[in-house]
């Protein structure tokens, strides 16, 4: 028996074993640099670490479900959606085909802008509100509330922050962010793992919805079509509004690092405007990639807000946008915060 035909069948045999773990002792994906974060579109050295010095006929590299074309050595990393990501090298070799992975970082091609803001107007707002959603409809404001014990939902004549209607969560449960679509207004719980679906019209619990892979909950809006939920990680997740399953996510990220703060939500334009968890920021997130497009600065709001008896210099922090379409205004808040602003948002100069 020759040396050829013992050697492919150890490799059958080894292969067959242990399948894709065992191939990544014969080969390696390398990657220029040995780098782990790659921005959107950089082009990048690639090669395949032969360990065993074994005959390779061919070699194919994947990302997505799609093939990644090797120019001169190099690929270029481009995807709908930015973030965690998976590079598959198919191998051919001694008349066999293994397949081997490489974990990345696909991160934004720009860095986010910043933004600042004008205050338009400025209302009065219930300072025992400890505020987590906002959400305009037909000039009414919806606002949910948080706090084992204290959590609310509440419509809200923003002009005089007066509150028109408003109903008591279980007391076990910690409200969190809101949305409206289809006539249906969406609320999420931070860590019960459930989610309520309430008549916009009465406030009258219509369903309760569980959460899939998401951790917990924590922001919510809508694009018209299906609602985006976040959850404390870098995940921004889709949930189909008539199943309540969760169907895809964009994971937020920047030029540099992959981000996990999004807070409260409100989706504008393909935008999805994020609440910083416990900054005085916001960020501008594109609904499809998750790059974070923009920073707004909301440095000095907060020291316009009178300081009552719920105030916790920790916790009351800004938290709460809604999108008005008529005014083209976001009005903003935070958690006992006496004062709700209408702003205008611009690049800073």
């Amino acid at each position: 028996m020759s040396k050829l035909m013992i050697t492919a069948g150890f490799l059958l045999f080894f292969l067959a074993c242990g399948g894709n773990e065992e191939a990544s002792k014969l080969f390696e994906i390398q990657l220029e640099g040995k780098k782990k974060n790659i921005q959107q579109g950089q082009e990048i050295g690639i090669a395949i670490k032969n360990k065993k010095n074994l005959d390779i006929q061919k070699v194919t590299y994947f990302m997505d479900g799609e093939e990644l074309p090797v120019n001169n050595g190099k690929i270029s990393l481009i995807s709908q959606k930015l973030g965690n990501k998976v590079i598959k090298a198919s191998i051919l070799f001694e008349e066999q085909t293994v397949e081997i992975e490489k974990k990345i970082r696909l991160l934004s091609a720009n860095a986010p802008e910043v933004y600042t803001y004008e205050i338009v107007n400025t209302y009065p707002h219930d300072p025992s509100a400890y505020t987590q959603g906002l959400e305009f409809a037909n000039d009414l404001l919806y606002e949910s509330t948080g706090q084992r014990g204290k959590s609310t939902l509440r419509k809200v004549k923003y002009e005089t922050g007066e509150v028109l209607q408003k109903i008591d969560l279980d007391k076990t449960v910690f409200g969190e962010g809101l949305t409206l679509l289809n006539n249906k207004l969406f609320l999420l719980t931070w860590q019960s793992g459930l989610g309520y679906v309430y008549n916009p019209n009465t406030l009258e619990k219509i369903q309760n919805f569980s959460y899939g892979e998401s951790r917990e909950g924590w922001g919510l809006c809508n694009d018209g079509k299906q609602l985006y939920k976040s959850d404390g990680t870098e995940k921004i997740w889709f949930l189909d509004p008539e199943s309540m399953q969760e169907v895809g996510h964009i994971e937020t990220v920047t030029n540099k690092s992959i981000f996990n703060k999004a807070n409260e939500l409100e989706y504008v334009d393909g935008k999805i405007y994020a609440n910083v968890y416990q900054k005085e920021s916001m960020m501008i997130i594109d609904a499809t990639s998750g790059a974070i497009e923009g920073v707004i600065n909301f440095g000095g709001l907060k020291s316009k807000v009178n300081r009552g008896e719920e105030w916790d210099d920790v916790n009351s922090v800004l938290n709460g946008v809604a999108y008005h379409p008529e005014r083209e205004t976001f009005f903003v808040t935070g958690k006992n915060w006496d004062k709700l602003f209408e702003v205008k948002i611009m690049k800073k100069q």
